[in-house]
């Protein structure tokens, strides 16, 4: 059966037209599988936002190409309908031939506006359901079912009581599988019409995975008290205060429920508790879910999540969001061995990651530049964050968005912290997602991207530098139409008081947008000398301190719409010789090297053999980097550092966290 993409692909040969314009109102061309093929035939990508940046990049990278001779295919994608290319310049509209391609004639019997809330990674399903089972026009709420049951794999008229929905919700939830918000409220609408749940939270526990977790949580206890030491439920009467609504006694022992407790436990979605009064084998399914005092019950979880990662680690051929799910989990599992002091386990854990990184390197190589384009709302790349928080601002009229970008915070690292703003605050909700950085991960690379919501190739003059952090942030908030005066900025942070930093940056009612470098991980990682077990010693010292805590409840209290990210993280390498190369290296870093030009990079590469020569995907013109990969590092052989700017996971791979406060 053919793909939806083959509709779009039948219209592109190479070598037919240098330019290609593009009307894609609906992000069909940067769909990653769609745009993975466009560029494995030979096609160049861009998207047209901003004139004055495109102008930079057609005339630098494709007219001169073309004006010396030579051939590329060239994509131009605009975010127009098709009758609107004809609003762009006459020189473009006279070189390039033009196409257009929306969802309603890929699939022409389904609801429009349903449709277009889907995730474009979800169209292969809707497609061979389309084909499968062809159907006459339907109106929304049919629409809405037949996506629901064809594409999520939910029945919601089937649902009839609280095993049969608490199954579906493990399955959505616990995979990480959003449902849009308008489907999500077709299912709570189905379901109200169930007598058996019609006291459920439905309208909180769909659509919210946090809500659900939480929902779960203050039920285990309920049925733990039911259990004796034989694990067979007894009668019960407590009375726990529930804070949601709904039966108090929840299937957890059934079958089809059974089989995702442990994991949830194991993964740190769900917190075990204390009870005396049980007691669990170690092969028990409840054992994950009780804390037992006298006991290490990290051991049982380090040794569950080394089955969980080899289980699910990822292929060459997987989705980007294949290797964030699994970046979570690895980060859990990283968490709680460099907290520990288990030698076995951290010679295990630099083995399985010499694996992890070998795939995720070539992975890299084929996939990352699929990244780029995708749309920001659902962000994949740490430029995307910005653009996230304008399309909130915008939606919600008069709000005010805050960010705090932690230089060089790890997913790992970031999970040491999680738990500590936890115990610091316990109705401190945080919605956790893991995006990809610029490759090089560097600082004045990545992080200039996350101020400027751009590629790297849009600032050369200052891509060595990360003075100009708060310029390209003024700029990118005055495009989307605020004045300086309401948007602003301050690096640096990370010790002292974090009340008075609010103080003098933010002015209450005014300011609308905020952004905050904390560099305190940084100088962490830069003075290391104890390795990544030392980095997350160091890590809690600080985190205990209160800053990052203080900080983050201020911005809550101050009503802001509150995200945290990093640039880039870091791993523990060791070294492998330093090149001898006198000034020829623009970046002389600990896991990259900088060049020129390529050939400059290759006389190095011969010689470093660990290394790989980075494709200048969205980078500058004279900028060719040379990373390294998996633990390696140009340093002095023998010497062990925590350092970035190499291609393993636990650099490129970094932390997206939306804070909320738990109003329940």
């Amino acid at each position: 059966m053919s793909s939806w993409r083959d509709l779009i692909l039948n219209d592109f040969v190479p070598n037919v037209s240098k330019l290609t314009l593009v009307a894609d109102p609906d992000s069909l061309l940067t769909e990653e599988k769609l745009a993975l093929e466009l560029r494995g035939r030979g096609f160049d990508l861009i998207e047209f936002n901003d004139p004055v940046e495109f102008r930079y990049a057609y005339e630098s990278k494709y007219r001169s190409t073309w004006d010396r001779g030579e051939h590329t295919d060239l994509v131009v994608i605009l975010r127009l309908q098709g009758a609107e290319l004809d609003s762009l310049q006459y020189d473009l509209l006279q070189a390039g031939r033009k196409l257009s391609f929306n969802l309603g004639d890929i699939f022409p019997n389904l609801s429009y506006p349903v449709i277009e809330k889907l995730d474009r990674s979800l169209l292969d399903a809707l497609y061979d359901a389309q084909c499968k089972s062809p159907t006459d026009r339907m109106g929304d709420n049919a629409s809405k079912d037949f996506i629901l049951r064809y594409v999520f794999g939910v029945a919601a008229e089937l649902i009839a009581n609280e095993v049969e929905l608490l199954r579906v919700l493990l399955r959505l939830h616990y995979g990480r599988i959003q449902i849009p918000l308008m489907l999500a409220e077709r299912l709570v609408q189905v379901l109200r019409g169930h007598s058996d749940l019609k006291t459920w939270p439905l309208d909180e526990i769909i659509p919210d995975d946090e809500r659900f977790f939480a929902f779960l949580q203050e039920r285990w206890p309920v049925y733990l008290a039911t259990l004796n030491k034989s694990d067979q439920i007894k009668e019960y009467s407590p009375d726990y205060g529930l804070k949601y609504p709904g039966p108090e006694l929840l299937p957890f022992d059934h079958q089809d429920i059974r089989i995702y407790m442990d994991n949830l436990f194991v993964e740190g979605k769900l917190a075990p508790v204390q009870d005396a009064k049980i007691t669990a084998e170690a092969g028990s399914w409840i054992r994950s879910g009780i804390a037992l005092v006298g006991e290490n019950d990290d051991e049982l979880r380090v040794s569950r999540l080394f089955d969980l990662v080899a289980n699910e680690s990822p292929t060459a051929e997987s989705r980007y969001s294949d290797w964030t799910t699994f970046a979570l989990k690895w980060a859990e599992l990283s968490s709680l061995v460099h907290c520990g002091n288990n030698v076995a386990h951290q010679t295990r854990l630099k083995e399985v990651g010499d694996a992890v990184n070998a795939t995720f390197a070539g992975w890299l190589d084929d996939h990352y530049a699929s990244l780029v384009n995708l749309p920001p709302s659902t962000p994949a790349m740490v430029h995307h964050v910005s653009r996230r928080l304008a399309r909130d601002l915008e939606d919600s009229g008069n709000s005010r968005v805050a960010l705090i970008v932690v230089d060089g915070l790890s997913l790992d690292q970031w999970v040491t912290v999680r738990q500590l703003l936890r115990r610091q605050d316990s109705n401190l909700v945080m919605r956790e997602s893991a995006i990809f950085a610029w490759i090089p991960t560097l600082t004045s690379v990545s992080r200039q991207s996350i101020f400027s919501g751009k590629a790297p190739i849009y600032f050369p003059s200052s891509i060595n530098s990360t003075n100009n952090d708060e310029k390209l942030w003024k700029q990118f908030w005055e495009g989307y139409g605020l004045s300086r005066l309401d948007v602003a900025y301050q690096r640096g942070l990370g010790d002292g008081d974090a009340s008075s930093v609010l103080d003098a940056t933010v002015h209450p009612g005014k300011t609308k947008v905020v952004g905050l470098v904390v560099d305190k991980v940084d100088k962490i990682m830069h003075g290391m000398q104890l390795g990544s077990a030392g980095m997350h010693n160091q890590i809690k010292q600080w985190c205990q301190g209160g800053f990052m805590g203080t900080l983050i409840g201020q911005l809550l209290d101050h009503d802001y719409e509150l995200w945290l990210t990093a640039d880039h993280g870091n791993i523990e390498s060791d070294g492998r010789g330093r090149p001898s190369e006198g000034v020829i290296a623009e970046t002389r870093g600990e896991r990259v090297r900088v060049y020129p030009t390529p050939e400059l990079r290759s006389q190095v590469a011969e010689e470093f053999t660990f290394s790989r020569e980075w494709k200048p995907v969205g980078l500058p013109a004279d900028y060719f980097p040379l990373v390294a990969e998996g633990r390696d590092a140009f340093t002095r052989e023998g010497d062990t550092t925590v350092g970035h700017g190499g291609v393993s996971i636990e650099e490129v791979v970094v932390p997206l966290v939306k804070f909320e406060r738990r109003t329940r």
